[in-house]
C-alpha cells in the first residue's frame, strides 16, 4: 500500500470524479449548457436456450442483441435558443437529423476525462417544464433522445 492509502499506486488519483463538471455537444446543432443527464447505459437481451439431450436442469443464458436506453437531457432555457426545437421539428415521417451526440465528463481544469459518444441519435420527444408563479428556479426544458448504441472515446 501506498501513502496515500491507494493500493493502486502513488499516481493513480484516490478519489473519483464529479458528476457535476460535464459537457454535452451535439453535431451539426451545438454545444448545450445542460443542468442534467441521464441514461448513459446499454442492455443486451438474452437468449434462453435448453440442449436437448442436456443432463442440466436449467436453461443457458447467453448476451443477444444489444438495445440502448433513452437518453435524457435536461437544460436551462434560454433567450433565442431554438436549437432542439429545430432539430425535433427536422423530422418528417420516418427520416429525421440523426446526429453524434458527444458527452464528457470532466476534471477540475475542464478537460475532459471521460467520454460517451451517442451514435445516431435523434430527439424523441422534448418538454419544457411547468412554470409556476410561486416559484424561483430556472425554466427548464427536458429532451429525450434515441439512438442506436454509445461508444466509450479513450
Amino acid at each position: 500500500m501506498t501513502d496515500n492509502g491507494s493500493a493502486h499506486g502513488a499516481n493513480t488519483p484516490v478519489w473519483p470524479l464529479p458528476s457535476f463538471y460535464f459537457k454535452v455537444s451535439v453535431t451539426h446543432v451545438g454545444d448545450m449548457s445542460c443542468s442534467e443527464v441521464s441514461g448513459l447505459e446499454m442492455e443486451s437481451d438474452t437468449i434462453e436456450y435448453r440442449v436437448g439431450d442436456g443432463s442440466a436442469f436449467t436453461k443457458l443464458r447467453m448476451p443477444n442483441l444489444k438495445k440502448p436506453c433513452d437518453i435524457t437531457l435536461k437544460k436551462g432555457i434560454f433567450k433565442d435558443d431554438k436549437a432542439m426545437w429545430n432539430w425535433i421539428n427536422k423530422a418528417k415521417l420516418n427520416t429525421i437529423q440523426r446526429e453524434t451526440v458527444t458527452i464528457s465528463l470532466c476534471d477540475e481544469s475542464g478537460n475532459p476525462v471521460n467520454t460517451w459518444e451517442v451514435v445516431n441519435a435523434w430527439p424523441k420527444k422534448i418538454t419544457v417544464e411547468s412554470f409556476k408563479a410561486d416559484g424561483n428556479s430556472a425554466a427548464i426544458e427536458t429532451l429525450i433522445l434515441a439512438h442506436e448504441g454509445i461508444q466509450i472515446v479513450l
